[in-house]
């Protein structure tokens, strides 16, 4: 008896220990909540990454972020308006292939407005002959649609010319470049006239009378002087201070021209007196060209 004690211990210990060594099944208690403490770990993830739901302190951040990005989406949507005004977009291409092809890229109005009457040149795009041009006279509107908005012209693939139309005149920045890039000339507009330039008005009345360019503290750019009913009456090209090229004088209707003068072709050369280069009558017939025609006996 005294024997067969100390004989059951050790097979008791015995038992236990080969318990202890041998691997755990998977059901057991403790690795049961082992895998699902990693298993709710594993969900959790999936689940911030599925909902993109942070945490209240960068959530916040965030919505900002995307707040700002949404903006960004509205303005892009928005380029179908130019300064509050509905467009639409056209191209149109000319000069040939290759390096000559030039291709106007632009914006017009959806819905036909007037351009500033006093404006000195009206922009306009045909849609039957598909091109642009400008002019002073009436338009169907139907036909000619009022530029407003970005205006870009290429050639051979390189931009020669870019600005911004506003109700068919030019309007903000315009610059013009070489074929290599190079910046040849840069403009400031505001509706239609140099920003810088001095406008005088009639007396008493808000009907313009004198546009004199300015650009770098002196006379330069072209030059407009307007009758009393609105029709232009003068107009040329002002070159450091000096009256250069061709000056016009029109009928006080229908911007029809009456005189040219020729004034010295650069502001370089020597002083002289303007010579009259031709003549028109109020019907717009030629009726004088200098050293070809001259018809004025006959046409009083």
């Amino acid at each position: 008896m005294k024997h067969f004690l100390p004989l059951a211990w050790l097979g008791l210990l015995l038992v236990v220990g080969l318990t202890g060594c041998k691997p755990s099944a998977y059901n057991s208690d403790y690795n049961l909540s082992r895998a699902a403490l990693k298993q709710s770990a594993k969900d959790d993830a999936v689940a911030l990454a599925d909902t993109a739901k942070p945490s209240m302190e960068t959530g916040k951040g965030l919505e900002e972020v995307e707040e700002k990005h949404q903006k960004k989406r509205k303005k892009k949507a928005n380029k179908r308006y130019f300064m509050g005004e509905r467009v639409a977009r056209g191209f149109v291409k000319s000069g040939g292939r290759g390096d000559r092809e030039v291709v106007e890229t632009f914006s017009y109005l959806v819905e036909h407005q007037e351009p500033d009457p006093y404006a000195p040149e009206k922009y306009y795009y045909d849609t039957k002959k598909r091109k642009l041009y400008k002019t002073r006279n009436e338009v169907d509107p139907d036909q000619h649609k009022v530029l407003h908005g970005p205006y870009k012209k290429e050639q051979g693939g390189e931009v020669v010319e870019e600005g911004y139309f506003y109700v068919g005149t030019k309007h903000l920045r315009w610059e013009r470049y070489n074929r290599n890039g190079i910046l040849l000339s840069k403009e400031h507009f505001e509706k239609g006239f140099l920003r810088d330039a001095v406008v005088t008005y009639y007396e008493g009345t808000k009907k313009i009378k004198e546009v004199i360019p300015y650009a770098y503290g002196e006379v330069q750019g072209t030059y407009y002087r307007f009758y009393e009913n609105g029709q232009l009456e003068w107009t040329g090209q002002y070159q450091k201070g000096r009256k250069v090229g061709i000056w016009v004088k029109h009928f006080d209707f229908r911007a029809r021209r009456q005189y040219e003068y020729q004034y010295p072709k650069t502001p370089y050369e020597p002083a002289a007196e303007p010579y009259l280069v031709k003549q028109y009558d109020r019907h717009g017939t030629l009726i004088y060209e200098k050293d070809k025609l001259d018809k004025r006996a006959s046409a009083r």
